[in-house]
């Protein structure tokens, strides 16, 4: 027998426009699958198991009987396909930097998940007999005592489920407050500089919103609030750090002003991570402050699990927080709720959710917490700013940075698009960052600034991962900037290629309709 001696080739093979890939028959890109919908999977006449006829019983729906519903029919295999093939096109904070700004999008350590999932707390039941959840009720009291202290507040409210939510209690709160003493009040003075939940919340509890401007260093106009300050005003929403990167010098002097005209201060604490551990807001003559448990203190995002949203209030504020909350009484704990209250916490607006938040956050919470301690929360602040003024100083000379001249910034980083090529957005450089293996970063927000890109890269970040992050942002801006006109057709590697975003926002395609037999046979 002869040996073949002819090997396989091993060289690649140079090949004209080698940059224009070719199709290929399925529409996939090695192992970048292109899935259809599901409904284009699977069929209504078909399914992925087998029963036996069911019994042919008297219905207990009283005429409300439902007919097919049109869900495809699947196999397991068919369908763990096409989510898992659909997840390989997301992005997630454990593939790369997350650099969305006022996001706080940090790591989630994998002890947190391992604790939330033990014995006792994940499969819990909200109606379980108080008797039975002693260390539940003790993980809540022990998170509420941590949350007081870091902020320097008298009292927390757990149960709001996010920022918005917990805006809402504290807004609650404040009105529950002017009517105990019988000072209706109608406006909320909100600064340029806030996060844009708190307008839209003091206008859904009923409130008049109006603006106060920011100074030309992008803090808020002390003059400009203390002129506007009078009976009318029931309270001022503020952020601290604000969503220029900054903080907020003049607070304790704003709330002294707000409080002397007989209004409350709400603070806005989606940033807290930059100021955890250094500064006690309470310090500052803040009333209320929501906490975002999903981003200072690291429980996940979205499709990760819900959010949580407590509220610290002041002394001022808290005998109007609602129900329930969680109270030590000797050796035991207590949820205190409508039938246990009495005099004691009769102020109280009411309940904002059926049961007692979020548990799985909670626990999840307080692991982060005990595992760094107080010095490492302090750590953690120190080091997300240290992040955020590294990217900051390392692209202020090729991206404008507006307040870069305001001292050192917190927890993210401002840029804009002043000085790209004409024609040249930030949306540009948005998408380019996709094709760079980047989430983009916050975009156009805040309003504040034009073009906005916000950054914020928290404290997980290792030194590589940032310059990674910086050399990429650096050669989109430098390509903005010298006109490259192959910018404006990014992304060009990512699962779909640029949407017309105005469209997509305005008439978006949410459902899917079976084609038509005309379009069948086409």
């Amino acid at each position: 027998m002869t040996m073949l001696k002819e090997g396989r080739p091993t060289a690649p093979v140079t090949v004209k426009d080698a940059h224009m890939a070719p199709a290929t028959a399925t529409g996939n890109r090695a192992l970048m699958l292109e899935e259809a919908l599901i409904f284009e999977i699977g069929s209504t006449d078909t399914t992925g198991v087998d029963f036996a006829p069911a019994p042919k019983l008297a219905t207990r729906l009283g005429g409300l009987e439902r007919g097919a519903i049109g869900l495809p029919g699947l196999s397991e295999q068919e369908t763990v396909r096409h989510y898992t093939r659909l997840s390989r096109q997301n992005y997630a904070i454990d593939l790369g930097l997350f650099p969305l700004g006022s996001c706080t999008m940090k790591h989630n350590p994998r002890l947190n998940e391992k604790v939330a999932r033990m014995p006792g707390f994940a499969d819990l039941h909200p109606l379980a007999p108080q008797s039975t959840v002693q260390g539940a009720l003790a993980v809540i009291h022990e998170l509420a005592e941590w949350l007081v202290t870091l902020t320097g507040m008298h009292a927390v409210a757990m149960s709001p489920k996010a920022g918005a939510h917990g805006e809402l209690c504290g807004l609650l709160a404040i009105r529950s407050a002017l009517e105990a003493r019988g000072d209706a009040r109608s406006v909320v003075l909100v600064p340029e500089s806030a996060h844009g939940t708190n307008p839209a919340t003091a206008a859904f509890c009923g409130y008049k919103v109006e603006d106060i401007p920011a100074t030309p260093e992008g803090r808020v106009d002390l003059a400009a609030l203390t002129a506007r300050l009078g009976p009318d005003v029931a309270a001022v929403m503020i952020t601290n750090p604000n969503t220029c990167g900054l903080f907020e010098r003049d607070l304790k002097t704003i709330s002294d002003a707000v409080h002397a005209a007989g209004a409350f201060v709400y603070c806005d604490g989606a940033n807290f991570n930059a100021i955890v551990g250094r500064v006690r807001p309470g310090d500052l003559g803040v009333d209320a402050m929501h906490i975002n448990l999903h981003k200072t203190f690291s429980t996940p995002h979205g499709g990760g699990g819900p959010g949580s949203g407590p509220v610290v209030l002041s002394e001022a504020l808290a005998p109007y927080a609602p129900l329930p909350f969680v109270e030590r009484q000797g050796d035991r704990f207590v949820l205190i709720e409508e039938e246990s209250a009495e005099d004691h916490h009769a102020g109280t607006f009411g309940r904002m959710v059926a049961f007692h938040g979020q548990m799985g956050m909670f626990t999840r919470a307080l692991a982060y917490i005990l595992s760094h301690g107080a010095d490492g929360l302090r750590q953690v602040a120190e080091d997300a700013v240290l992040n955020a003024n590294y990217i900051l100083r390392s692209l202020d000379d090729v991206l404008d940075a507006p307040f870069g001249g305001s001292g050192p910034c917190m927890h993210e980083a401002l840029f804009s698009d002043k000085g790209l090529a004409d024609g040249f957005t930030t949306l540009d450089i948005a998408k380019g960052l996709i094709d760079e293996g980047f989430h983009p970063m916050t975009m156009y927000f805040p309003l504040v600034v034009h073009g906005a890109m916000l950054v914020e890269p928290t404290e997980t970040e290792s030194k590589a991962a940032l310059d990674q992050f910086i050399m990429a942002l650096r050669s989109l801006a430098q390509r903005a900037k010298a006109g490259d006109e192959a910018l404006k057709g990014a992304p060009y590697h990512a699962p779909r290629r640029r949407l017309d975003e105005t469209l997509a926002a305005r008439k978006p395609v949410l459902t899917w309709e079976a084609p038509t037999l005309a379009q069948a046979a086409e």
